[in-house]
Protein backbone atom coordinates (compact mmCIF):
# COMPACT_ATOMS: atom_id res chain seq x y z
CA UNK A 1 0.00 0.00 0.00
CA UNK A 2 1.60 3.15 -1.06
CA UNK A 3 0.46 6.11 1.06
CA UNK A 4 0.10 9.66 -0.19
CA UNK A 5 2.03 12.21 -0.03
CA UNK A 6 -0.47 14.73 1.25
CA UNK A 7 -1.41 14.25 4.93
CA UNK A 8 -5.16 14.70 4.63
CA UNK A 9 -5.13 12.12 2.17
CA UNK A 10 -2.83 9.57 4.05
CA UNK A 11 -5.59 5.99 3.89
CA UNK A 12 -4.38 3.50 5.87
CA UNK A 13 -7.86 1.70 6.20
CA UNK A 14 -7.78 1.68 9.92
CA UNK A 15 -9.94 2.97 12.51
CA UNK A 16 -8.65 4.29 15.47
CA UNK A 17 -11.65 3.23 17.98
CA UNK A 18 -11.51 -0.56 17.13
CA UNK A 19 -9.69 -1.76 19.96
CA UNK A 20 -8.11 -4.89 17.02
CA UNK A 21 -7.10 -2.71 14.89
CA UNK A 22 -3.05 -3.01 14.53
CA UNK A 23 -1.16 -0.03 13.52
CA UNK A 24 1.99 0.33 11.28
CA UNK A 25 5.36 0.13 13.27
CA UNK A 26 6.92 3.85 14.04
CA UNK A 27 9.90 3.00 15.81
CA UNK A 28 11.83 1.40 12.61
CA UNK A 29 15.62 1.49 12.39
CA UNK A 30 17.26 2.70 9.38
CA UNK A 31 18.50 -0.04 7.01
CA UNK A 32 21.23 1.49 4.92
CA UNK A 33 24.53 0.11 3.46
CA UNK A 34 27.74 2.33 4.10
CA UNK A 35 28.44 4.54 1.37
CA UNK A 36 30.70 3.59 -1.34
CA UNK A 37 34.06 5.46 0.07
CA UNK A 38 35.27 8.08 1.95
CA UNK A 39 34.86 10.67 -0.51
CA UNK A 40 31.51 9.90 -0.55
CA UNK A 41 31.22 9.65 3.00
CA UNK A 42 32.81 13.37 3.69
CA UNK A 43 30.65 14.55 1.08
CA UNK A 44 27.83 13.83 2.74
CA UNK A 45 28.70 15.37 6.04
CA UNK A 46 29.66 17.96 4.52
CA UNK A 47 26.42 18.91 3.36
CA UNK A 48 24.88 17.61 6.36
CA UNK A 49 26.75 19.65 8.79
CA UNK A 50 26.67 22.96 6.67
CA UNK A 51 22.70 22.56 6.42
CA UNK A 52 22.33 21.88 9.87
CA UNK A 53 24.57 25.43 10.74
CA UNK A 54 22.91 27.90 8.72
CA UNK A 55 19.70 26.79 10.03
CA UNK A 56 20.78 26.23 13.44
CA UNK A 57 17.82 28.49 14.51
CA UNK A 58 14.83 27.11 13.05
CA UNK A 59 12.86 23.95 14.07
CA UNK A 60 10.75 23.20 11.40
CA UNK A 61 13.03 20.78 9.43
CA UNK A 62 14.64 17.52 9.54
CA UNK A 63 17.25 16.25 7.23
CA UNK A 64 18.49 12.97 6.85
CA UNK A 65 21.67 11.37 5.71
CA UNK A 66 21.97 7.92 4.44
CA UNK A 67 18.59 7.35 6.49
CA UNK A 68 16.11 4.62 4.98
CA UNK A 69 12.44 6.17 3.34
CA UNK A 70 9.94 3.67 4.62
CA UNK A 71 6.85 4.52 2.27
CA UNK A 72 5.20 1.22 2.14
CA UNK A 73 3.99 -1.52 4.76
CA UNK A 74 4.59 -4.39 2.55
CA UNK A 75 7.76 -2.60 2.45
CA UNK A 76 8.77 -4.78 5.96
CA UNK A 77 8.30 -8.45 4.40
CA UNK A 78 9.35 -7.40 0.60
CA UNK A 79 12.45 -5.36 1.66
CA UNK A 80 11.38 -2.86 -0.69
CA UNK A 81 12.37 0.54 0.51
CA UNK A 82 14.76 3.11 -0.55
CA UNK A 83 17.28 5.42 1.61
CA UNK A 84 18.04 8.93 -0.34
CA UNK A 85 21.54 9.89 0.52
CA UNK A 86 20.76 12.75 1.67
CA UNK A 87 17.22 14.34 2.04
CA UNK A 88 15.17 17.38 3.63
CA UNK A 89 11.46 17.54 4.92
CA UNK A 90 10.32 20.72 5.29
CA UNK A 91 7.57 21.79 8.48
CA UNK A 92 7.82 18.64 10.52
CA UNK A 93 9.63 18.53 13.86
CA UNK A 94 13.04 18.68 14.07
CA UNK A 95 14.08 15.63 16.09
CA UNK A 96 16.36 13.03 15.65
CA UNK A 97 14.75 9.76 14.06
CA UNK A 98 16.13 6.44 13.36
CA UNK A 99 14.58 6.62 9.82
CA UNK A 100 11.81 8.29 7.92
CA UNK A 101 8.51 6.36 8.18
CA UNK A 102 5.97 7.93 6.19
CA UNK A 103 3.09 6.30 8.11
CA UNK A 104 4.35 8.09 10.89
CA UNK A 105 4.87 11.54 9.67
CA UNK A 106 1.52 11.94 8.35
CA UNK A 107 1.94 10.70 5.20
CA UNK A 108 4.45 13.81 4.36
CA UNK A 109 7.47 12.28 1.90
CA UNK A 110 10.81 14.14 1.69
CA UNK A 111 10.70 17.90 -0.16
CA UNK A 112 14.35 17.64 -1.82
CA UNK A 113 16.59 14.30 -2.51
CA UNK A 114 20.43 14.26 -2.83
CA UNK A 115 21.69 10.74 -4.25
CA UNK A 116 25.42 10.61 -4.67
CA UNK A 117 26.39 8.69 -7.82
CA UNK A 118 28.70 6.30 -7.62
CA UNK A 119 29.86 3.26 -10.48
CA UNK A 120 27.67 0.92 -8.52
CA UNK A 121 24.58 2.94 -7.97
CA UNK A 122 24.56 5.52 -11.10
CA UNK A 123 22.70 3.65 -12.78
CA UNK A 124 19.62 3.18 -10.18
CA UNK A 125 20.13 6.62 -9.12
CA UNK A 126 19.29 7.90 -13.10
CA UNK A 127 16.06 5.58 -13.50
CA UNK A 128 14.55 3.49 -10.90
CA UNK A 129 15.28 6.18 -8.04
CA UNK A 130 14.31 8.72 -10.14
CA UNK A 131 10.84 7.71 -11.28
CA UNK A 132 10.30 6.71 -7.49
CA UNK A 133 10.94 9.87 -6.27
CA UNK A 134 9.01 11.46 -9.41
CA UNK A 135 6.15 8.82 -9.53
CA UNK A 136 5.46 7.76 -5.75
CA UNK A 137 7.36 10.09 -3.32
CA UNK A 138 6.57 13.00 -6.05
CA UNK A 139 9.61 15.12 -4.46
CA UNK A 140 9.26 18.73 -5.89
CA UNK A 141 13.48 18.39 -6.20
CA UNK A 142 15.83 16.00 -7.04
CA UNK A 143 19.09 16.42 -7.45
CA UNK A 144 22.57 13.90 -7.79
CA UNK A 145 26.29 14.58 -7.61
CA UNK A 146 28.93 12.54 -8.57
CA UNK A 147 32.01 12.91 -6.18
CA UNK A 148 34.88 11.55 -8.14
CA UNK A 149 33.69 12.31 -11.78
CA UNK A 150 32.02 15.57 -10.61
CA UNK A 151 28.74 14.72 -12.48
CA UNK A 152 26.34 17.02 -11.30
CA UNK A 153 22.07 17.39 -12.54
CA UNK A 154 19.03 18.46 -11.17
CA UNK A 155 15.88 18.04 -11.55
CA UNK A 156 12.16 19.61 -10.44
CA UNK A 157 8.99 18.81 -10.72
CA UNK A 158 6.91 20.40 -12.82
CA UNK A 159 3.56 18.97 -14.02
CA UNK A 160 4.00 15.19 -12.25
CA UNK A 161 7.37 15.14 -14.56
CA UNK A 162 10.84 15.78 -14.12
CA UNK A 163 12.09 18.95 -15.51
CA UNK A 164 15.79 19.31 -15.75
CA UNK A 165 16.76 22.51 -13.29
CA UNK A 166 18.67 25.15 -15.81
CA UNK A 167 22.10 25.71 -14.07
CA UNK A 168 22.91 29.91 -13.78
CA UNK A 169 25.98 31.13 -14.95
CA UNK A 170 28.23 29.53 -12.32
CA UNK A 171 27.20 26.15 -13.14
CA UNK A 172 25.29 26.50 -9.56
CA UNK A 173 21.38 24.82 -9.44
CA UNK A 174 18.94 27.24 -7.54
CA UNK A 175 16.83 24.80 -4.90
CA UNK A 176 12.94 26.14 -4.27
CA UNK A 177 12.85 24.42 -1.22
CA UNK A 178 15.69 24.65 0.72
CA UNK A 179 15.73 28.85 -0.79
CA UNK A 180 19.71 27.94 -1.87
CA UNK A 181 22.11 27.49 -4.73
CA UNK A 182 23.82 24.01 -4.68
CA UNK A 183 27.33 24.48 -6.65
CA UNK A 184 30.61 22.31 -7.53
CA UNK A 185 33.53 24.27 -5.53
CA UNK A 186 36.93 23.17 -4.46
CA UNK A 187 35.95 19.59 -6.22
CA UNK A 188 32.67 19.37 -3.94
CA UNK A 189 29.46 20.44 -3.67
CA UNK A 190 28.69 22.76 -1.28
CA UNK A 191 25.27 25.27 -0.84
CA UNK A 192 25.41 29.08 -1.47
CA UNK A 193 22.60 31.53 -0.39
CA UNK A 194 20.89 33.38 -2.88
CA UNK A 195 23.09 36.18 -3.07
CA UNK A 196 26.22 33.78 -3.90
CA UNK A 197 27.56 33.53 -0.54
CA UNK A 198 29.00 30.10 0.33
CA UNK A 199 27.80 28.34 3.65
CA UNK A 200 30.22 27.42 5.53
CA UNK A 201 31.32 24.76 7.75
CA UNK A 202 31.00 25.64 11.96
CA UNK A 203 34.58 25.49 11.43
CA UNK A 204 35.13 27.61 8.45
CA UNK A 205 32.14 30.33 9.97
CA UNK A 206 34.45 30.38 13.06
CA UNK A 207 37.97 30.93 10.99
CA UNK A 208 36.03 33.54 9.20
CA UNK A 209 34.98 35.08 12.73
CA UNK A 210 38.28 35.06 13.65
CA UNK A 211 40.04 36.84 10.78
CA UNK A 212 36.84 39.63 10.95
CA UNK A 213 37.63 39.86 14.30
CA UNK A 214 41.37 40.13 13.82
CA UNK A 215 40.66 43.04 10.75
CA UNK A 216 38.55 44.73 13.04
CA UNK A 217 41.16 44.75 15.76
CA UNK A 218 43.94 46.24 13.32
CA UNK A 219 41.43 48.78 11.89
CA UNK A 220 40.99 49.90 15.44
CA UNK A 221 44.83 49.48 15.99
CA UNK A 222 45.19 52.04 12.83
CA UNK A 223 42.52 54.48 13.89
CA UNK A 224 43.94 54.46 17.28
CA UNK A 225 47.65 55.18 15.81
CA UNK A 226 46.21 58.02 13.50
CA UNK A 227 44.15 59.67 16.18
CA UNK A 228 47.76 59.42 17.97
CA UNK A 229 49.96 61.26 15.14
CA UNK A 230 47.22 63.66 14.67
CA UNK A 231 47.33 64.64 17.94
CA UNK A 232 51.35 64.82 18.43
CA UNK A 233 50.71 67.03 15.15
CA UNK A 234 48.79 69.12 16.93
CA UNK A 235 50.65 69.45 19.68
CA UNK A 236 54.08 70.47 18.09
CA UNK A 237 52.82 72.92 15.97
CA UNK A 238 50.86 74.24 19.13
CA UNK A 239 54.87 73.82 20.47
CA UNK A 240 56.09 75.61 17.54
CA UNK A 241 53.79 78.49 17.77
CA UNK A 242 54.41 78.90 21.07
CA UNK A 243 57.98 79.29 20.35
CA UNK A 244 57.60 82.06 17.89
CA UNK A 245 55.31 83.96 20.48
CA UNK A 246 58.34 83.09 22.85
CA UNK A 247 60.66 84.67 20.40
CA UNK A 248 58.16 87.53 19.58
CA UNK A 249 58.54 88.71 23.08
CA UNK A 250 61.80 88.25 23.96
CA UNK A 251 62.26 90.84 21.06
CA UNK A 252 60.15 93.33 22.61
CA UNK A 253 57.09 92.92 20.26
CA UNK A 254 53.53 91.99 21.71
CA UNK A 255 52.49 89.35 19.72
CA UNK A 256 48.93 90.90 20.12
CA UNK A 257 49.04 93.76 18.54
CA UNK A 258 50.28 92.60 15.16
CA UNK A 259 46.45 91.10 15.33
Amino acid sequence: MVLSNQPDTLLLGLDALDPDVVFPPDDLESDEPPLESTRHLKQLILLLTCLEWLWSDRADFFVGGNLTVYYNIEQLTTRDFRGPDLFVALHTERRERKSWMVWAEGGQYPNFILELLSDSTASVDRGVKKQLYQDIFRTPEYLWFHPDTLEFQGFRLISSRYEAIVPNEQGWLWSEALQLYLGIFESRLRFFTATGALVPTPEEAALQAQAQAETERQRAEAEQQRAEQAEAQTATERQRVDQLLAQLRAAGIDPDSLS
